[in-house]
């Protein structure tokens, strides 16, 4: 069956954070390892954790590692619309990979017919190129108020007569209820595409959940492809902030302990950045919002973010200025990326309100030199460097035009003391460059009992979870059933016996 096979299959789920984004990326290795050509694809993504692919275009940060476990070139055909919330009511549009503008609630109704046009034929563009295309929703595929509007879910599966299978988290609970609402919220031409349904996130014994399983195969007349394990510690390049706290700790909880605290902006972007931090052993990050979780840490890092001014100004609401000020002043490390630079410098001015749609200036903490201005073109860039002696790639993607007035020179940004800042995403994935920050950080914050592990690579951990996820794949679910789902595309259910074990 493997040999010629064609189609694509859609990974909906019953509600955000239900699992799509890692069955996707599952499924895409397991293909990619049974020799198909394959590519991801997201018709809309509503995130702001991007990536700067190699031809300059944003896409989501998702699809790029789902990209990588199917052993294709990211590009912006696999993520061509892309939301970044700068407020509850506004987001910067990424359109195949390039700003398209800014769209608030009211304009958004009217821009979907030319966001649809672009996903459907990046859609169509990769199916041409790739064997198989693993398509993942977004939220869930019964949002019945935006049924009619909808390109990422139902309505991609309509277009382009995709199979569906819809993933559940068994962990939250009501997962059978949430499946079964699933299908039975859908309109009559939508519930002929969803062909099969998959369990996430169970623990325990699996013996208990066979009598559900069958009825909900015999009340939906579809399929449970299989239940895929909790996996401890696993985590991906995700989407949004619903787990934060998902991705807090090390891997290995080894004495000593050097302790990071994450400034949790109510706009947080790129986020990523500190999966290269919580890999290390000894390594332990939080997600912090108080004064009192900056007391004990050995570093604290000011992220980046979608609305500079406005977090700047809840920083300080949530009185955290003081707390920053104090540790600068006693050499104590604090790291600024992108947005959280910007922050640590004099001012921070947006003119032509960029952002969030309304001018705003801000006095910034006053930390570095440097000052902020806000462009309406943005840098999306992959530059390369050195720093503390190792050789550094990262990414850029920002309007804020930042001009460094003194300071020592640090990846195009600069530190003064343990203060330090740049608008470069993802240089920790550098194991040298990490291993040597941690140790200034160590040396900083008085901590001469940590040292960074020596053999520790941030690709290789990647890579170990995304051939987990594959294995899961193998290993839990019916993937003969799964392969037919794809082979036969668009035609009925047609409910098959469950493979046992």
């Amino acid at each position: 069956m493997m040999q010629g096979l064609r189609g694509a299959l859609l990974v909906a789920g019953t509600t955000s954070d239900a699992g799509k984004s890692v069955l996707t990326t599952g499924i895409c290795r397991w293909l990619a390892r049974e020799g198909v050509k394959v590519a991801p694809f997201k018709a809309q993504n509503m995130s702001n954790n991007s990536m700067v692919t190699a031809e300059g275009a944003e896409i989501g940060r998702a699809q790029w590692v789902q990209a990588i476990a199917a052993g294709a070139e990211p590009e912006a055909a696999m993520n061509p619309v892309l939301l970044k919330p700068g407020s509850d009511r506004r987001s910067h549009v990424v359109l195949m990979g390039r700003p398209f503008g800014e769209l608030d609630a009211s304009s958004f109704a009217g821009a979907r017919t030319v966001m649809a046009d672009a996903a459907y034929s990046a859609f169509d563009d990769l199916s041409r190129r790739y064997d198989v295309v693993v398509c993942e929703g977004a939220g869930s595929p019964t949002e019945i108020n935006l049924r009619e509007h909808d390109f990422v879910n139902m309505g991609l599966a309509q277009y382009g007569r995709i199979p569906t299978v819809v993933v559940g988290d068994i962990d939250r609970g009501g997962v059978f209820a949430a499946m079964y609402g699933t299908l039975k919220l859908m309109p009559e031409h939508d519930q002929r595409l969803l062909r099969a349904f998959v369990v996430n996130k169970f623990r325990g014994d699996a013996a208990l959940l066979e009598p559900g399983l069958r009825m909900i195969e015999d009340a939906t007349e579809r399929p449970v492809l299989g239940v895929l394990p909790w996996l401890p510690g696993l985590w991906l390049d995700s989407e949004d902030a619903i787990d934060l706290e998902g991705r807090r700790a090390t891997d290995q909880h080894t004495d000593p302990v050097l302790r990071v605290a994450v400034v949790r902006f109510p706009r947080i972007s790129n986020f990523t950045d500190v999966d290269a931090l919580a890999v290390e052993p000894g390594v332990d990050i939080r997600f912090a919002d108080s004064p009192e979780a900056l007391a004990d840490a050995d570093l604290v890092v000011l992220p980046g973010t979608r609305a500079t001014v406005d977090d700047l100004v809840w920083l300080r609401e949530r009185g955290l200025e003081g707390p920053l000020v104090e540790r600068h002043r006693g050499g104590q490390p604090v790291l600024g990326i992108c947005g959280g630079f910007q922050m640590l410098g004099e001012r921070v001015n947006d003119p032509d309100g960029v952002e969030t749609g309304t001018p705003k200036t801000a006095p910034g903490l006053g930390l570095l030199p440097v000052r902020t201005t806000f462009r309406g073109e943005k840098v999306l860039a992959r530059p390369t460097g050195d720093a503390l002696g190792h050789p550094v790639e990262g990414y850029e993607i920002h309007h804020g035009d930042v001009a460094v007035r003194g300071g020592e020179p640090f990846l195009e940004g600069c530190r003064d003391g343990a203060t330090w800042g740049t608008l470069w995403h993802g240089a920790f994935e550098n194991d040298g460059f990490r291993r040597a920050f941690l140790t200034e950080v160590a040396a900083d914050a008085n901590r001469p009992d940590w040292a960074p592990t020596r053999d520790t690579v941030f690709g290789s951990r990647r890579e170990q979870r995304i051939e987990a996820l594959a294995d899961a794949v193998g290993e839990h679910l019916d993937t003969d059933a799964l392969l037919r789902i794809i082979e036969e595309g668009a035609q009925a259910p047609g409910r098959r016996p469950r493979a046992s074990g």
